[in-house]
């Protein structure tokens, strides 16, 4: 029989898992006493979507249910009002309650996808306004005390502001100590999340030493990196986000739309794909047919197999066949003209329409249209470029 800590050496969580503090071995001992940890990942709503950024975490964190220890899922109601601070080289803008509660309507049944809420071992869902809304301007203080102003100003991203000029709001230096507090009102034993948050975690570890006198483990996981510019592959500000809650068609779409090195990324710490598998496809002849695979793989995760069939079988026959979709799969346009069609679309400017239009890049029915003010019919289909399909109301 294994022990816990041998099912935790399993190599599909460890390639997921970046770093352990205080160290590995001190972790392993904790589980190896307590049989039954406490750990909890922390998400704040400051958009309406989980995405595949988050599914590392959750993935681990539905590795330590079925070990049967204790998960939490907190949702950062309160903190995502404050902003994180991580990373951003200027002040968030600040959002207002009723933006972080629309923003959070739909994340159990996300996070649904992966971990479960239900059953013997169900996860918990927590909310920190619970206790941080009650917080009195004296309790925050009595915090605060046990944190230093060079231990936060140490900061990264606070240093790169102040070398540039620019400013840091007093709710963001406060911002881990609020999101560290979490960890000493729900007395946990470890807390996870992504290495740009190890700052913040770390904080919480400091407290649980001061407040509880409690060792507090934190266990980061990698972050999806473009492996050849080191950007964040799901990030909010710049596009590009894979939303746990996209149709199996578009999860397929952006994923085939990925560069070959980042699919592998996606499959490392997305995926629960073997490790021979994935080395199996990075060694293929066509790195279509692995992405094919991969992006099959992901779908299948996030919803199902009949699914993720489907949504192979409708990308090859568009992208790859280059036949026109489903007429319940075309989004429909309400316009007159050919340009107001391009409009309609998304495209902004008329010089790209016309530029568009003078490459034949535009299909009515299949056929190459040129004139921007030839009259559109109802029920007509187009096509724009070679990814984007609609139908006329």
């Amino acid at each position: 029989m294994k022990t816990n800590t041998e099912k935790f050496n399993h190599k599909i969580f460890e390639r997921m898992i970046d770093k352990i503090y205080p160290s590995k071995e001190d972790f392993h001992k904790l589980i190896n006493v307590k049989k039954r940890i406490k750990i909890y990942l922390g998400v704040d709503p400051t958009g309406p979507h989980l995405h595949l950024g988050h599914a590392t975490n959750l993935l681990v964190l539905k590795s330590f249910q079925g070990f049967g220890h204790e998960i939490i899922f907190l949702i950062g109601d309160f903190t995502g009002r404050i902003g994180d601070p991580t990373d951003k080289l200027s002040p968030r803008q600040p959002l207002t309650k009723k933006m972080v509660e629309n923003n959070l309507k739909t994340f159990k049944a996300q996070a649904s996808k992966i971990i479960s809420f239900k059953g013997k071992n169900a996860a918990k869902l927590r909310f920190n306004s619970e206790w941080h809304g009650k917080l009195k301007f004296e309790d925050i203080l009595k915090i605060a005390e046990h944190l230093t102003v060079p231990q936060m100003i140490a900061r990264g991203m606070f240093q790169e502001r102040l070398k540039n000029g620019k400013t840091i709001s007093l709710s963001e230096f406060l911002y881990p100590l609020m999101q560290g507090y979490d960890s000493v009102v729900m007395d946990v034993d470890a807390e996870l999340g992504g290495t740009d948050q190890t700052f913040n975690m770390l904080v919480g570890r400091d407290l649980m030493k001061s407040l509880k006198q409690k060792e507090k483990c934190v266990i980061t996981t990698k972050l999806l990196l473009n492996s050849k510019t080191g950007e964040k592959l799901m990030n909010k500000s710049t596009g590009g986000l894979i939303n746990l809650d996209d149709s199996p068609k578009n999860m397929f779409g952006k994923l085939m739309a990925m560069d070959d090195d980042s699919i592998f990324v996606i499959a490392e710490l997305c995926s629960m794909m073997p490790e021979k598998k994935i080395k199996e496809l990075k060694n293929e002849k066509n790195p279509r047919d692995a992405k094919l695979k991969i992006a099959k793989e992901i779908v299948f995760l996030y919803h199902s197999k009949k699914e993720a069939e489907k949504a192979c079988e409708e990308w090859i026959r568009v992208f790859s066949k280059h036949e026109m979709p489903e007429e319940k799969e075309l989004a429909a346009l309400d316009a007159d003209s050919t340009i107001k069609v391009l409009k309609a679309s998304g495209i902004k400017s008329n010089s790209e329409a016309m530029r568009l239009l003078s490459q034949g890049a535009v299909k009515v029915n299949e056929k190459v249209v040129k004139n921007p003010k030839e009259e559109r019919k109802p029920g007509e289909k187009i096509q724009i470029g070679k990814k984007k399909f609609f139908k006329i109301k």
